[in-house]
């Protein structure tokens, strides 16, 4: 942005200057001081966690209060594969090629020639090898210490990443061979009921990645968040029903969660957990449907307390 354009958008909310130009300073609030100030930064007034109506504001206090160890297993992209295959079974794991602590103990002679490469306590960086023979070994090496370097959990403060093992995880490489991509299903579940879903579309294309939501019954539902609309809406996954079950069973007992999906030549695969859908931190468009799915969300009301 330029110089006119800089001013107007620190103007119309300061807080946002201190997390351009304080970050050296960031690690020296605690966890209530530290979301409160992002949450300002972000949705440009003030988060209520005394009695939080959104469900922005409930997920950050989540986020303060709710410190579940299970959590921790959950977002390990290696030990929740043994956690969730233990509740649905094992066809709906995408399978591990191994497991290491450091990248100069991959035996990739023994991987085969499609892979993906992730770190276990990370969230979005990953290196998907489709041909092994092309792939530039010390470029790879350079980008897997730099995700092992990163704390995800200081980003945005959510607990669960905070005691992730450190390790890298080979999966099995996936495509649907009729879309040539692998598309996630990620539904919003509330203590074992599916509410809505969204499915983003146009990743890898060179344009903006697009976010469609749906309701229960895969209704286009009239909101943005962080992302506009695809052109063209995504079509209703034919394995849709059996995700919506296996998304109920996996999320009883929780009082909200995400859980993503892959559909692969008709087969359903479990992708993640996301504690903290986007973090807690981006807005609907229109406001109305943040206080809409706020409304779906029973707080643990003694988890504060024993904070």
């Amino acid at each position: 942005m330029n110089l006119i354009e800089s001013v107007k958008y620190y103007h119309k909310n300061p807080v946002r200057l201190f997390f351009r130009f304080g970050k050296a300073f960031l690690h020296l609030l605690n966890d209530k001081q530290y979301v409160k100030l992002l949450f300002r930064s972000n949705f440009g007034y003030s988060l209520n966690l005394d009695n939080p109506q959104s469900y922005n504001e409930k997920l950050n206090w989540l986020k303060v209060y709710d410190h579940n160890p299970l959590y921790t297993t959950m977002v390990d992209k290696y030990a929740v594969k043994n956690y969730v295959a233990n509740i649905i079974g094992d066809k709906y794991i995408i399978p591990a090629l191994g497991v290491w602590d450091r990248f100069e103990d991959i035996d990739f002679k023994n991987l085969p020639q499609q892979f993906v490469l992730k770190c276990t306590h990370d969230s979005g960086g990953q290196i998907i090898v489709k041909d092994k023979d092309k792939l530039d070994i010390e470029n790879a090496r350079n980008k897997i210490n730099e995700f092992l370097k990163r704390n995800y959990f200081l980003i945005a403060r959510e607990w669960p990443y905070k005691n992730v093992r450190r390790r890298i995880i080979a999966e099995k490489y996936m495509e649907d061979s009729v879309t040539h991509d692998l598309r996630d299903y990620k539904f919003f579940v509330f203590d074992g009921v599916v509410k809505a879903l969204y499915i983003a579309t146009e990743r890898g294309s060179g344009e903006e990645v697009k976010f469609d939501f749906y309701d229960a019954e895969f209704n286009h539902l009239p909101f943005t968040q962080g992302h506009p609309n695809a052109d063209v809406m995504p079509s209703k996954p034919s394995r849709f029903e059996e995700m919506k079950e296996i998304a109920a069973r996996l999320s009883k007992g929780f009082p909200q969660l995400r859980v993503d999906f892959y559909e692969v030549n008709g087969q359903v695969y479990f992708g993640e957990f996301t504690i903290f859908h986007l973090g807690g931190n981006v807005p609907f468009e229109p406001r109305e449907w943040d206080y809409k799915f706020g409304e779906w969300v029973s707080l643990p009301l003694d988890a504060s307390e024993k904070s």
